[in-house]
């Protein structure tokens, strides 16, 4: 009996040991919060999952949350993340000014924070800020319409007819997308060669809140109906829309208008979501900038690094972001553009979808 009791005591002791050793293993792990807006935009999840396997892979333990587009959610998450030991905060931002006190808490706590994608405002506790070339998408966009509506040939006598699109008023990036494609394409509508039948070409007239479907769609749906447009009605040549889930939903109107791929208009878009693709691949979206997320979380995750040893991250913009307090440092990714001529190369064959998610 009592060789019983021993052996038994041995393999508890060693069973503690193991369970021990693994606790360990898992504490010394440093811990990165990433913080993102929703679940409930295709581009989000993909960049949740990007930076969370990507931070893994190099060693850290990750606490992955979704705010459901909700700004206290978020508020709350990232206190937690605080309090619950993260080192490094990476936030994809709801309302870019809105997380001030949270990051005040995370400063005072010697915590680093990565600005991702959206530009944090009015905080001096933002470390650096990776995102892509936001304005290079609004040009690229720009551009885009301009060569598709042969904009450099025509005439006032013979102009094209746009209506415009752009994000939520709350994300910063707008001013980029926006005010790249803007840029381009402000020439054309002063010499009359491109028409806004609405007129409704400022930034607060074109802004869509949370980037909502819905919310695009209702607008296109008033701009159709206020403007007359439709196949058989008043003209209507290209939709200037800054992202996919805004272009999903002029698509749905424009459909519901009875307008088919031999007559379409141009739709912009960005991010390339899956549904967006296939859109394109049934002719009723044109284009949409690609975005690749795994290179701007391979790019966080030298910052990560950098941070946590003491040394210097990729930095290529330190002019262009002042989030209020200041210029932040910032890595800038390539946006390029996909359409149905080479979306197969650019999303397929570089392995960011198959072939069966299209």
């Amino acid at each position: 009996m009592k060789k019983i009791v021993a052996v038994a005591l041995v393999l508890c002791l060693a069973l503690s040991s193991v369970f021990a050793g693994g606790s360990k293993e898992a504490a010394s792990k440093v811990k990165v919060g990433v913080s993102m807006p929703t679940k409930d935009l295709q581009r989000w999840n993909q960049d949740g999952a990007n930076m969370q396997a990507q931070l893994e892979k190099a060693g850290y333990a990750v606490d992955l949350q979704y705010a459901n587009n909700d700004i206290a959610t978020q508020v709350s998450q990232i206190e937690n993340m605080i309090t619950g030991g993260c080192k490094v905060l990476v936030i994809a931002s709801i309302d870019g000014s809105a997380l001030k006190n949270a990051l005040d808490n995370a400063k005072a706590n010697r915590i680093s924070v990565i600005a991702y994608d959206r530009l944090i405002m009015n905080s001096n506790a933002v470390t650096y800020y990776a995102t892509f070339d936001n304005y290079k998408v609004g040009t690229i966009q720009g551009d885009y319409l301009v060569e598709h509506l042969n904009l450099k040939n025509r005439t006032a006598a013979d102009p094209a007819y746009i209506e415009f699109f752009t994000g939520s008023p709350d994300d910063n990036n707008i001013n980029f997308f926006f005010g790249g494609a803007m840029d381009v394409l402000t020439p054309y509508l002063e010499s009359g060669v491109l028409v806004c039948r609405s007129g409704q070409t400022a930034k607060a007239q074109c802004a869509t809140l949370n980037w909502s479907t819905e919310e695009a769609q209702k607008r296109m749906e008033n701009l159709i109906t206020s403007n007359g447009y439709g196949p058989n009605g008043t003209r209507l040549d290209a939709v200037y829309s800054s992202n996919d889930s805004c272009a999903m939903g002029i698509t749905n109107a424009l459909l519901a208008a009875g307008y088919t791929k031999a007559n379409f208009p141009i739709i912009t878009g960005q991010d390339c979501d899956i549904v967006s693709v296939k859109n394109m691949i049934a002719g009723t979206q044109a284009m949409s900038v690609f975005k690749d997320t795994r290179t701007l979380a391979e790019k966080v995750v030298g910052m990560v690094d950098a941070i946590l040893t003491g040394s210097a991250p990729e930095i290529n913009d330190t002019r262009t972001y002042d989030n209020g307090m200041g210029i932040v440092p910032s890595y800038l990714c390539e946006p390029v553009f996909g359409d149905i001529n080479n979306y197969k190369e650019l999303l397929i064959d570089s392995g960011y979808y198959t072939a069966d998610q299209l």
